[in-house]
């Protein structure tokens, strides 16, 4: 499986065409520089704070806060509304987690294992038990699937990481193994280097867009922690979900006041927008 292996049980995958999983960022002329919102069909999310299309959202909230139902309800959307796909890779989860989430998207029908080309969602896993190496390199293979949609099929993608911080982590296992001098609180001398190398890809070209969202685990709750810390340079928005909100039985469980977004500003989403949201959270 570490090779990049088929583990649903349906046999070989079908494909003439292989792409490396180290590739360059698009050159700057290719960017799509245009600011436009990414239209996730979700209120709380598009009207308090928004997406930016080709942007990188970093998604907070612990086991149990719906998660899971959130990511199920934006593979829906962008399925049903743009004729996109979504790319989801499991960095370092529980292997249980990836299965729920399988056999939640057979039965939602966006996977469809009758004819796979039907399907709205390519999974890409690397658990908990598979080697750093193989972890580290899981980000990666999804983000190379997800740039095939974008430049070979020019679909707007949406690229879920579940969880950013396994990659550190991985990483900082791998320079561990490397013999390299440990940097800040033990971390790899090359975090932001790995980081960015990941980051700089995920973005809007000429051809398609990529959005990212991505699953923040913050150790000990430690916002200064290097990892967790490099990825914040990086995020347009941030969506926190409130176990308090979960608790009522409100779904997607939408922190309205702790979620942000560099979207929300009267000259992107028009005055009427912003000053909606802006009564919104007031009240």
């Amino acid at each position: 499986y570490v090779l990049g292996e088929p583990v649903d049980n349906l046999g070989p995958v079908d494909t003439r065409t292989t792409s490396s999983i180290h590739r360059s960022a698009p050159d700057f002329i290719q960017l799509d520089t245009k600011l436009s919102i990414f239209e996730t069909g979700i209120k709380v999310v598009d009207l308090l704070a928004p997406y930016r299309r080709g942007g990188k959202i970093g998604l907070f909230g612990g086991a149990g806060v719906g998660k899971t139902v959130l990511i199920m309800e934006l593979i829906n959307n962008i399925a049903k509304a743009h004729g996109g796909v979504s790319v989801f890779g499991g960095v370092g989860e529980r292997t249980r987690e990836g299965n729920d989430l399988y056999k939640e998207m057979k039965e939602s029908g966006v996977i469809n294992d009758q004819n796979i080309a039907e399907s709205k969602v390519a999974l890409v896993y690397g658990q908990m038990n598979e080697p750093p190496g193989a972890r580290m390199r899981v980000g990666l293979t999804a983000l190379t699937m997800a740039e095939y949609f974008r430049d070979a099929n020019e679909q707007d993608v949406l690229l879920f990481i579940d969880n950013i911080f396994r990659f550190v982590q991985a990483g900082s296992e791998v320079s561990a193994l490397l013999g390299r001098m440990p940097s800040a609180v033990g971390y790899q001398p090359t975090l932001s280097t790995e980081m960015g190398s990941l980051q700089e890809r995920i973005t809007s070209t000429k051809e398609g867009s990529i959005t990212s969202i991505q699953a923040i685990y913050v150790p000990a709750d430690d916002l200064t922690d290097p990892a967790p810390a490099t990825t914040f340079a990086h995020l347009d928005a941030t969506t926190v979900l409130s176990r308090g909100l979960a608790a009522k039985g409100i779904y997607p469980a939408v922190d309205p006041l702790d979620s942000t977004s560099t979207m929300l500003q009267p000259r992107i989403v028009g005055e009427e927008h912003y000053e909606t949201a802006q009564r919104v959270k007031q009240t």
